[in-house]
């Protein structure tokens, strides 16, 4: 799990990227944020680089759950 709650953007998605790269292909990982930009960033992120993306929202924190692809 990525903690990034309190981290402003881009640093949710430089966090994401490096944890993907040491991830095997279907590998789960969550991560968790609070700065709203992060819901257009990591969605954005993860289409474009082949892995899975689902978001909700637990009262002001973001929780992606992403599968390595």
């Amino acid at each position: 799990m990525i903690d990034a709650r309190g981290l402003k953007c881009p640093l949710p998605v430089l966090k994401l990227e490096k944890k993907l790269d040491g991830l095997a292909k279907g590998s789960a990982l969550t991560v968790l944020a609070t700065d709203p930009m992060a819901a257009i960033d990591i969605p954005l992120y993860c289409r474009q680089r082949g892995h899975g993306c689902e978001a909700n929202t637990q009262g002001d924190v973001l929780r992606f759950e992403i599968v390595a692809g």
